[in-house]
């Protein structure tokens, strides 16, 4: 039997007023799943349906849809929760562990991105023509981080930590880019053994 006060309770949640900002999250995640089904060809209506909200109710938080699509865009490439993932690998893991993890979440986020781009067109990261010269790359928090869960094993690498997140950095993105790895993309312990080991039977030949 329905409780009819879970059911109020429910209902005045879903009935919650939301900030513009709330309502601009709430639609540009809505819009996200769409977009990578139909590239920027979504409709506002389809948006709407996603959303749970009138068409009209786009237009009074966002100016046009181009300016939905834009933020759409910049939710799909904001490293915060790639950094925020990294913040919480343990540097206590053994070396080849904790790579694992950061290649790990290296995967995800490369993959999600790259099926991103592949819908909407791009060919290269939105501002990576250029255009925004001065600014810090997107992925410059997430080097950092890489390099400091190096740190406590400098003494046992070739190069700087700094050199070999950059090395994992070009083999995530080679090894997990299917127009670069002819669709034989690599596993994350493939691209941490090639980075620890190369390909020699031995590393003393």
């Amino acid at each position: 039997m329905t409780n009819p006060g879970a059911t109020d309770a429910a209902r005045r949640a879903r009935a919650a007023p939301m900030s513009p900002d709330q309502r601009r999250a709430a639609i540009v995640e809505a819009t996200i799943p769409l977009v990578r089904r139909h590239g920027f060809d979504v409709s506002t209506r389809q948006i709407a349906e996603a959303a749970g909200i009138a068409e009209g109710t786009i237009f009074r938080v966002f100016d046009d849809k181009q300016a939905l699509l834009d933020q759409v865009v910049a939710a799909v490439m904001d490293p915060g929760d790639v950094e925020r993932r990294l913040d919480a690998v343990d540097r206590e893991l053994p070396l080849e562990q904790r790579l694992l993890v950061i290649v790990e979440i290296m995967n995800e986020r490369l993959t999600s991105v790259f099926q991103f781009m592949t819908a909407v067109g791009f060919s290269r990261p939105p501002g990576d023509d250029g255009s925004r010269r001065h600014e810090p790359p997107l992925h410059t928090g997430m080097m950092a981080r890489i390099e400091a869960l190096l740190e406590p094993d400098r003494h046992r690498l070739r190069v700087t930590p700094a050199q070999a997140a950059w090395h994992l950095r070009v083999l995530c993105f080679a090894g997990f880019h299917p127009l670069i790895n002819d669709d034989r993309p690599l596993t994350p312990a493939e691209v941490v053994d090639l980075l620890l080991h190369g390909v020699l039977r031995d590393a003393n030949l």
